[in-house]
């Protein structure tokens, strides 16, 4: 069989990519790891329900921990590069494999994407749903029905492996249907109802998976804890308490006093709520304070939820959970995949010679001046100065800039992993708009050129 050029460009800028994609856990020696790693591995082997930590990615881990998790990264990578050239692909670049390469070049130097494709986390669905999402959306009539199915299946899966996604793609259909009913012939029904069954499919998976290993229907949990969490750092819950206490019924009135005023620390570092029995046995008490706090303070709760957004909107830095005290994750592959333990342990990582302060000043400015760019986009998209659909991928990204600085910081609390899972989209927009521009600058500089010399 005779290999073409174009085949050959093809396979030369995949696999080009996808060691960027996996270098920084190439360089590491292991697969990156953070805090939350553990706890999703751990999902199988304990079969109980851990807050935001659903089983089907623990599934994916415990698959492949014989070959030490390293055909994780590498799907995760192949699922990045697919999208990205359909991507390309669906907006005037169908076969430019040496422009994907580019692009995937320039992601892993400027971004944090080969830091989120190389980690054992389920950061980067979050971002591939969402461009997966704004493609059955807009560009459904330049896909395959297998590639739309495969988008389909991508989402849901996607979903299905963290709340938060979930909770942002639903904010995103919301948009979309709303959308619809403005320009339903840019955007027919049936392609909104394709993205919203992604996300229900996705939610279904939730439930089969979790009664595979609980034997009862129910979702993860997590979602008023976390609400707590943002309550309590925000100074909300001891203004509760302190209206309600004493109340018998209330366990945290005893600590009222202790309480720390960070939400991590309570719920990873605090004795009284070890003692309380952690998430199970404070589930209830923290969702009905989470709640009484928004029914009695809701001018505090709004003004908060303002504040924690917008810090969470510009919260988009590297490299924060890649460190080297992440006891849980040890003890975890520990007890599980002991096997893993010396060539964990070998990996720079564990040695605590991982550091993002060079990193960051140049990705985090980068990710800034994208996002302050998206918006322009929009306007040359819609104007003409870009191709319409430019726009409507720039608009898909500030929506869903704002959809995760809303459930991550607004809902949750404000960190820079939640933010940088994403904006590497902002970038991603931005540098695609360049190329376009760039060509059509020089498309316009060869037209006088040719008109002299066809006269």
């Amino acid at each position: 069989m005779t290999i073409t050029r174009t085949q050959a460009q093809w396979a030369l800028a995949v696999a080009l990519s996808t060691l960027l994609l996996v270098a920084p856990a190439l360089w590491n020696g292991f697969p990156l790891l953070e805090y939350d790693t553990g706890g999703f591995l751990a999902r199988w082997y304990e079969g109980t329900l851990l807050i935001n930590r659903p089983l089907i990615y623990g599934l994916l881990l415990m698959i492949n921990v014989p070959l030490a998790f390293w055909p994780v990264l590498v799907i995760q990578s192949w699922l990045t590069i697919w999208i990205v050239a359909l991507v390309l692909r669906t907006h005037g670049y169908p076969d430019r494999p040496m422009l994907l390469l580019g692009l995937v070049s320039a992601l892993s130097v400027l971004t944090t994407l080969p830091w989120i494709t190389a980690i054992l986390l389920t950061d980067i669905y979050c971002g591939l749903a969402i461009l997966s999402f704004y493609m059955l959306l807009t560009r459904a009539e330049l896909l395959t029905r297998g590639e739309r199915i495969g988008l389909i299946a991508l989402i849901a899966c996607a979903v299905a492996s963290h709340s938060a996604t979930l909770a942002v793609m639903i904010l995103l259909s919301a948009a979309s249907l709303v959308l619809t009913l403005i320009d339903r012939k840019r955007l027919p029904r049936l392609r909104v109802a394709q993205g919203v069954m992604a996300i229900v499919l996705g939610a279904v998976i939730v439930l089969g998976t979790n009664f595979i290993l609980v034997k009862r229907i129910a979702w993860t949990p997590g979602g008023f804890s976390m609400y707590f969490g943002r309550m309590l750092q925000a100074g909300i819950v001891p203004k509760y308490l302190a209206k309600h206490c004493p109340d018998p019924t209330i366990k945290l009135c005893a600590i009222k006093d202790r309480l720390p005023d960070n939400a991590d620390d309570w719920f990873w570092a605090d004795k009284d709520f070890d003692k309380l029995g952690r998430f199970a046995g404070m589930s209830a008490e923290m969702e009905r304070v989470a709640l009484g706090s928004v029914a009695e303070f809701p001018l505090d709760v709004i003004k908060t939820t303002i504040e924690a957004t917008a810090e969470q909107l510009v919260a988009v830095r590297t490299g924060e959970g890649v460190v080297n005290w992440i006891w849980h994750t040890y003890f975890i592959v520990k007890d599980w995949a002991p096997q893993l333990q010396p060539t964990m342990w070998a990996a720079r990582q564990q040695k605590g010679e991982i550091s993002f302060t060079a990193i960051n000043a140049v990705h985090y400015p980068v990710a800034l001046i994208s996002m302050a760019l998206l918006p322009f986009i929009v306007i040359m998209g819609w104007t003409g100065r870009l191709p319409r659909e430019f726009g409507d991928l720039a608009l898909v990204c500030i929506l869903a800039l704002l959809a995760n600085a809303f459930v991550c910081g607004g809902l949750a609390n404000p960190h820079d992993r939640y933010g940088a899972r994403i904006v590497w989209l902002a970038v991603f927009t931005a540098g695609l708009a360049l190329v376009r521009l760039y060509e059509q600058r020089g498309a316009a500089s060869a037209a006088p050129a040719r008109d002299i010399l066809a006269t």
